[in-house]
């Protein structure tokens, strides 16, 4: 649990002191466990989104418990903000059958689809009431060093970026795989510092995922 712990703060206080907003998925456990680093995320003015109930996987999952895992989620999140409508699938691993569930649990929007992964989705699109946002680059990326940061991202149109906030403790020294624990702690900090700096730069404006679905499906450009 360090990343709530010693990683989530720091991510905060970055985000508080380069003025912006995020989306935060949690997941109903992390919510239960850590009620005060929830409370934090949303008295920082970020959005609170969902991210399953223990992050298991949903195509680990049959109907059933798809759908338990749906209500308790919502149940665990809804104390801190009752205006969640965003969603993303541990893993980034949501099959389309259960993209109506979402619907369903009161969720309007899902982000649980990437340009790096089967079905390859590049473009925002809604189906069965759900907007659903994809991904452009994993996590891991930003931690590269920033000349191939600058060149992946530069490629890609109104990029959509996450972070884990486990990247931001150091993790170098544990058994995990090797694009999971290289350049975390200070390094993904300073890191990710620079890539914010560059790009409001470059001129983009960051947005959580509710305002960037508001405004693609209003017709508008990303961000």
């Amino acid at each position: 649990m360090r990343g709530v712990e010693e990683g989530l703060p720091r991510l905060l206080a970055m985000f508080a002191a380069e003025g912006l907003l995020a989306t935060f998925f949690s997941t109903g456990r992390i919510a239960e466990l850590y009620p005060e680093r929830i409370r934090d995320i949303c008295a920082g003015g970020h959005e609170l989104g969902g991210h399953g109930y223990s992050h298991r996987r949903f195509d680990h999952m049959d109907d059933a418990e798809a759908r338990t895992d749906l209500a308790k989620t919502r149940q665990a999140l809804e104390p801190f903000d009752s205006r969640i409508i965003s969603f993303r699938a541990p893993n980034l691993r949501l099959p389309a059958r259960y993209v109506p569930l979402l619907s369903a649990h009161g969720f309007r929007i899902d982000s649980s689809l990437a340009a790096y992964k089967p079905p390859f989705a590049r473009k925002t699109v809604v189906a069965n009431g759900i907007t659903r946002v994809p991904v452009s680059v994993t996590s891991s990326v930003l931690r590269l060093p920033l000349p191939l940061v600058k060149a992946v991202l530069g490629r890609a149109r109104d990029p959509v970026l996450f972070v884990h906030p486990w990247e931001l403790v150091d993790m170098s020294g544990t058994g995990i795989r090797l694009d999971c624990r290289f350049n975390t702690g200070e390094p993904a900090l300073a890191n990710l510092s620079a890539i914010i700096r560059w790009l409001k730069e470059t001129g983009y404006r960051f947005r959580t995922l509710s305002e960037l679905a508001s405004q693609t499906t209003r017709g508008g450009s990303e961000g």
